[in-house]
């Protein structure tokens, strides 16, 4: 299991979901550009002394990324308002990369289509948005339940 994020705009969302990975040893793909300086204090706020205990990698670009030869063969989820089925009825696998766009747009259409799939969290009517980070937690959340992959009692990473 992995989290990729999609030029993300707000820090404070990034050094979130770096913890989150950190804390559930998930590993964390940066595409960028950011939307802010990558030192920028607000990362350093969210993220804490975690930032340097997550497994994050980063990348100059959304071909980049894709293209990279040590790409895994696992499923790319999209997680998206623009889908119609619920997380909560997807079969999550192991080897599955979680996708967040950026906080204001989401992602273009053509990154869109490079989804394996796409999934979302059904709100109540009238309403957009959850926040991205509360987002990556619930889902991910679930794609672990599923999977496994929680770290074990021990503390120790799943697989």
């Amino acid at each position: 299991m992995r989290i990729a994020l999609y030029e993300p705009d707000i820090p404070q969302n990034v050094g979130t979901i770096i913890r989150l990975g950190a804390c559930l040893g998930v590993p964390v793909d940066l595409i960028e550009p950011f939307g802010f300086v990558w030192n920028d204090q607000r990362l350093r706020r969210a993220g804490m002394d975690y930032l340097d205990l997550a497994a994050v990698s980063r990348h100059v670009s959304w071909r980049a990324y894709r293209d990279r030869p040590e790409r895994a063969s696992g499923r790319l989820v999209l997680l998206t308002r623009h889908a119609p089925l619920p997380y909560t009825a997807f079969a999550f696998a192991p080897g599955d990369t979680l996708l967040l766009g950026r906080e204001s747009a989401g992602v273009p259409p053509a990154v869109h289509g490079e989804a394996d799939a796409r999934v979302t969290v059904p709100l109540c009517r009238g309403l957009r948005s959850l926040n991205v980070a509360v987002v990556a937690a619930m889902i991910l959340g679930e794609a672990l339940r599923q999977t496994a992959g929680f770290p074990t009692a021990d503390g120790e990473p799943a697989g």
